[in-house]
């Protein structure tokens, strides 16, 4: 391959170098060779990305994408982000949202008002890593309805969380409503619907929410879904009465029977911080335990959980 600089590039050497990209052992060399013709190469790049037939392999692709952000064509990525692909082959569809979560980030780069319209735009009707990401560049508050809903969506969901931390304490109305809102209804809900109020109330326990937020929070202790009642009771342990937190002991003990390992792991926890104003009720649950034959002693992993909140406070 040459080292063609911006000054020397011509129309014919940037089209031989486009061809390139689709070389597995030298296309990311001649992906930096496009990127030093600087300017010149968008035409071609533009032509190998919007006029290119989308495939399973989706590097050349992706590389025309890092093309186009370093050297500034804003414009082209706006037109291939809006660009409607219709790929009716499902794992070509997936190859090619790769790409489009690359442009999206390229895009980024650019703090404006119709990058952010248009990438909230193309975000509406699924959520997509990418474009969480790049929306999150922007930290506004407009995107943070999109952020929490990208909260069901199990390959979003980091990148919703880490847009929702850096936006801080102006998202909690926000989660506070994802917390609490069942969708389609309480008695029907939704895994996805779960999936956002679990991760809404467990960063609103990282950002720790205002002392007003408690009222609306409370009623989430009484959840029967383990991982809803640990986090609302953690808040209850920083926001709570005395017999609020009295309340959460009990709440926790419903639900332990039903947790997962990890999850009791911060049940242990919590209780542990509660064990002064509980210690009653976590007693008489071991004892209750601790009456049934020594072989279901053994694999009681409720039992397991609570002597070690005893153990630990016996070694505070």
């Amino acid at each position: 391959m040459s080292d063609l600089r911006e000054n020397d590039a011509d129309a014919q050497d940037v089209e031989d170098l486009v061809r390139g990209l689709n070389s597995l052992l030298d296309g990311e060399l001649v992906a930096a060779q496009l990127i030093a013709c600087g300017p010149v190469a968008i035409p071609a790049v533009r032509s190998f990305l919007l006029l290119g037939k989308p495939g399973v392999v989706y590097q050349p692709r992706l590389r025309a994408v890092e093309v186009l952000g370093a050297v500034g064509a804003k414009d082209v990525l706006i037109e291939y982000i809006t660009t409607k692909k219709g790929i009716p082959d499902p794992a070509v569809r997936m190859s090619e949202e790769v790409v489009e979560n690359a442009a999206a980030r390229a895009l980024a780069k650019w703090r404006t008002r119709d990058v952010f319209d248009i990438l909230i735009r193309f975000a509406l009707p699924r959520s997509r890593s990418g474009i969480v990401e790049a929306l999150g560049q922007f930290k506004t508050t407009e995107a943070i309805p999109y952020f929490v809903h990208a909260l069901e969506d199990d390959y979003c969901r980091n990148a919703a969380e880490d847009a929702l931390r850096a936006l801080g304490r102006a998202a909690e109305i926000e989660l506070i409503a994802a917390a609490r809102r069942t969708l389609p209804c309480a008695e029907e809900e939704r895994p996805s619907s779960l999936r956002r109020r679990r991760a809404a109330l467990a960063l609103l326990v990282e950002l720790r929410p205002s002392d007003d937020s408690w009222p609306m929070l409370k009623p989430l202790m009484a959840s029967s879904d383990p991982a809803l009642t640990t986090s609302a009771v953690r808040i209850a342990v920083m926001l709570g009465s005395r017999e609020d937190r009295i309340a959460g002991v009990d709440c926790l003990l419903k639900v332990l029977p039903a947790a997962d390992w990890y999850l009791r792991s911060e049940i242990q926890d919590c209780l542990s911080n509660l064990y002064d104003e509980g210690r009653p009720s976590i007693e008489a649950a071991i004892a209750e335990r601790t009456a049934l034959p020594r072989i279901h002693q053994i694999t009681d992993s409720v039992l397991t959980t609570l002597l070690a909140v005893r153990r630990r406070q016996g070694a505070a």
